[in-house]
């Protein structure tokens, strides 16, 4: 008996030699914003290994933004210290594109087959592309909303269930909510940071940041009056020059009336409102309500490994948060809206959480105006977007005129742009 137990266990020692164990793979993932996405990253990430055991994802230090994200990839590209996986603002993809930093996702689409079935529409997967060139999968999409007090609009005399559906009207309670006194202002316009609140007011206006992909166009008609408007915003809609957080602190201590932003802010909004006051949202508006369009802000999923085991790894990852799961984890934990059609549609999902939730259902009804943020070409797109941004501030501080503003930040990007 004992010699049949010692040869059981030799043939077990055999085997295990024989059998080598199951590699595992472990990616390093960089992301931006952490204050919005460090607990969908943790969440999404937990799910992803617990059903792939094989895999495991490990965080690089997040960026505080997008700006700081695209800059930090750059810096780490072809060294060491590059992440397997990315999360990048809609708006960089083409620099990664143009310094072929990120893999071509196209022939992994292909392979995959039909990827609508997966809930990834030609629509969806156009968002992450660059010239046809699939860079990335879009991952956390938004558009701008319009955040009110609601106790405020009513005590400034407004009704609370018909908000402002114009910048006149917008403008108009504002200054009544500033003639509250006590401390209160009309309204903050998160035009700090990039450029992307200017193009909501520049798209909405029915205008384009470049012509023939060479030529500023942005100081154009629709341009001049989308600065109209934000100068209105300070002059006669009660907004004092707020920086971001500042801005985003006071509204939420009831001291705002209304707020323009993101949706993706939605749920700390909530978090950061609690029971303070009435708080809603609504549509943003447009200049132009007929030709008007508002940009797509967010981020996508992006490959940097070249590592063929990795690889495969990683295209399982992006699929995996870029999907209905992710989506079910960053829409209700963020206020972004769902780029997975599979996500919006089944009751598995969030079928049922717009309902559940109203505060959410403003960005979900703009989705048919949403087109890309834009993105500059050449090397210079980060400093042509602090230019816009330095501009827009000169507007905010009455410093400048919002047409000497505009033309000085169009004669200055004019001489950043790639020379054909």
């Amino acid at each position: 008996m004992k010699h049949i137990t010692q040869l059981l266990a030799a043939a077990a020692v055999s085997i295990a030699i024989a059998l080598p164990a199951h590699a595992e793979t472990t990616l390093t993932v960089h992301y931006p914003m952490p204050g919005f996405f460090k607990d969908v990253m943790d969440t999404i990430s937990k799910k992803f290994m617990a059903e792939n055991p094989d895999i495991k994802i490990q965080f690089a230090s997040p960026s505080a933004t997008y700006e700081e994200g695209i800059q930090t990839i750059l810096r780490q590209a072809g060294t060491s210290e590059m992440p397997d996986i990315t999360f990048i603002g809609l708006n960089r993809l083409r620099m990664l594109d143009e310094r072929d930093v990120a893999v071509d996702l196209g022939p992994l689409v292909k392979k995959d087959g039909n990827m609508a079935e997966q809930g990834f529409s030609d629509t969806i997967l156009k968002l992450a592309q660059v010239k046809g060139k699939q860079v990335g999968l879009a991952f956390a999409t938004s558009n701008p909303i319009m955040y009110y007090n609601a106790d405020l609009v009513k005590a400034a005399g407004g009704n609370p269930d018909n908000p402002p559906k114009t910048w006149d009207e917008v403008i108009a309670l504002g200054g009544k909510i500033k003639a509250l006194g006590n401390g209160v202002d009309g309204i903050d316009f998160r035009w700090q940071g990039d450029d992307w609140m200017f193009s909501a007011l520049l798209f909405g206006a029915g205008g384009k940041m470049l012509s023939d992909e060479s030529k500023v166009a942005f100081n154009g008609p629709e341009g001049q009056k989308a600065v109209e408007v934000l100068r209105r915003l300070v002059t006669e809609g009660g907004m004092p020059v707020f920086t971001k957080p500042a801005g985003e602190q006071a509204f939420a201590a009831g001291k705002v009336g209304f707020e323009f932003q993101t949706t993706g802010a939605l749920r700390n909004t909530i978090k950061n409102v609690g029971n303070k006051f009435d708080l809603r949202t609504a549509k943003i508006p447009l200049i132009d309500p007929v030709n008007g369009r508002l940009p797509t802000g967010g981020n996508a999923v992006v490959i940097l490994t070249h590592d063929a085991a990795k690889q495969d790894a990683a295209w399982k990852f992006a699929k995996f948060a870029a999907g209905p799961y992710g989506a079910s984890v960053v829409v209700p934990g963020t206020g972004y809206v769902p780029n997975n059609e599979l996500a919006a549609k089944s009751a598995d999902y969030l079928g049922d959480f717009y309902k559940q939730n109203p505060l959410f259902q403003a960005g979900l009804s703009q989705m048919p105006v949403m087109i890309p943020w834009y993105a500059f070409p050449g090397s210079n797109g980060v400093k042509v977007t602090q230019t816009i941004v330095d501009n827009l501030s000169r507007i905010v501080d009455q410093s400048a005129e919002p047409k000497e503003a505009l033309d000085d930040a169009a004669a200055d990007v004019e001489g950043m742009l790639p020379r054909s």
